[in-house]
C-alpha cells in the first residue's frame, strides 16, 4: 500500500491548521468522554499521535492504528507516548483487528476511508459492550478543503444525519453531535466546520 503521507509526516505537527484542529478536538474529547485509568483505547487514523497525546496520561493503553508507516514513526518518537501507545500499521477495514476496546477515537481520518459503513461495523466489533466512539471530521464540503489534491480522499465531508443512521444501524445509541472547530481560510472567504460525534455501543 502506498504511503500518501511520507512527505507530509516530516512537518505535520508544525502546520497551524493541524495544530488548531487537534487542539480543539482533543479538548472536546476530554470534555465529552469520561476517561478512566483502566481504559483501553483505539486511536483510528492516529497519524503522529496528536489526539493520543491529549488522552495518554488518563488511560491504561492506546493502540494507534494507521495505514501510514511514516506518520506512526513520528508518533513513536514522542517521549510522552512511549510505553503507553502501541502502533499498528494496518487497514482494519480489510484486516480486522482482533482486539476489544473501551473507546475508539478518531480525528480527520474518516474521509480517507472509502467504505464508511464497513468501518463503522469494524468499530462496533472492536468495542466492548458500553464502549464509546468519539469521532471528528469535516461536515459536508465542496471538495476544496484539500487544496493540494484529493488523492486518498474518498469523501468531501459527511452529512451528520447519514452518520447517525450508520451508527444506529451498527448498534450505537446516545448519539450526540457538536461543532468543535471551524477551519477558516479568510483569503478564500471559506469556512469548513468540523463535527464531533460521540455514541455508545449497547
Amino acid at each position: 500500500m502506498t504511503d500518501l503521507f511520507t512527505e507530509k509526516a516530516q512537518d505535520w505537527d508544525t502546520r497551524t491548521p493541524v495544530q488548531l484542529i487537534s487542539s480543539a478536538v482533543g479538548a472536546t474529547l476530554l470534555e465529552q468522554i469520561a476517561l478512566r485509568p483502566d481504559m483501553e483505547v483505539m486511536d483510528f487514523g492516529a497519524g503522529t499521535g496528536l489526539i493520543s497525546s491529549h488522552v495518554a496520561s488518563q488511560v491504561a493503553r492506546i493502540v494507534a492504528v494507521d495505514v501510514s508507516a511514516s506518520m506512526l514513526e513520528k508518533l513513536r518518537e514522542k517521549p510522552e507516548l512511549q510505553g503507553k501507545v502501541e502502533t499498528v500499521c494496518q487497514d482494519i477495514v480489510d484486516q480486522p483487528l482482533q482486539r476489544s476496546f473501551d473507546l475508539i477515537m478518531s480525528a480527520m481520518a474518516l474521509h480517507h476511508v472509502e467504505d464508511t459503513a464497513r468501518l463503522f461495523q469494524r468499530f462496533a466489533e472492536n468495542l466492548r459492550p458500553g464502549g464509546q466512539v468519539a469521532l471528528a471530521d469535516l461536515d459536508t464540503e465542496d471538495g476544496t478543503f484539500h487544496a493540494q489534491g484529493n488523492e486518498g480522499v474518498f469523501h468531501f465531508g459527511f452529512d451528520r444525519a447519514h452518520l447517525s443512521e450508520l451508527l444506529t444501524d451498527n448498534g450505537f445509541t446516545d448519539i450526540q453531535f457538536q461543532t468543535p472547530h471551524v477551519v477558516r481560510r479568510e483569503a478564500e472567504c471559506r469556512e469548513y466546520p468540523l463535527f464531533f460525534v460521540r455514541a455508545t455501543r449497547t
